[in-house]
């Protein structure tokens, strides 16, 4: 009876071992790549209240605020920081202030409707759509949002977009909770049970 106990207690010690020391937390952290056009201008997301503050405090992801689900930082006006599953392009931009869909773009200081002289075009991964506002950001997603302008101008405008998100996928952020962080005891103790 005692060798039996003492193989169960050496197996549980033996899985619990390999818990401990396998531990890899998994944080979603991708980027995305985004331009916005307003009557041939190209929207500079100038206000610093737009960004994410640097060093902003990790959270788990099941308490994120949704400013902190998706993001800029750094005054770079063209990456979103994509911190949880399902964020859709919508939600980003109400985090910015704006409403942006198939009829309306609402910005913080002025509305654009759709009309007969004003179309919106959105060119998501190459590929005209009717509507982003409820397409999931995909990890390194390149989105063209077009008022006002022709499938010519939206064409030349999307092939502008440079891909900054994959430098961001493969370069440290001191900033985020995408993995950088060290795992602590603490974690490691948690993950056990």
């Amino acid at each position: 009876m005692l060798m039996i106990a003492g193989g169960v207690l050496l197996g549980a010690l033996l899985v619990l071992g390999v818990r401990f020391f396998t531990y890899h937390p998994e944080h979603t952290h991708y980027h995305a790549n985004f331009t916005v056009y307003i009557n041939g201008q190209r929207e500079q997301f100038a206000d610093p209240a737009l960004y994410e503050e640097s060093g902003a405090s990790c959270t788990q992801e099941e308490q994120m605020t949704p400013q902190e689900r998706a993001h800029m930082h750094d005054n770079v006006n063209d990456v979103v920081h994509v911190h949880d599953h399902a964020v859709a392009w919508g939600q980003f931009f109400l985090n910015l202030g704006w409403l942006v869909d198939a009829k309306v773009i609402e910005t913080q200081d002025q509305m654009l409707l759709a009309d007969a002289g004003h179309k919106i075009t959105f060119i998501l991964n190459g590929e005209t759509i009717d509507n982003v506002s409820n397409r999931v950001i995909g990890d390194q997603d390149k989105l063209l949002v077009d008022y006002g302008g022709s499938n010519q101008v939206a064409m030349t405008e999307y092939a502008g977009i440079t891909n900054k998100a994959q430098k961001y996928d493969t370069s440290t952020d001191p900033k985020s909770c995408g993995g950088s962080a060290p795992t602590t005891i603490h974690d490691r103790l948690t993950h056990l049970f």
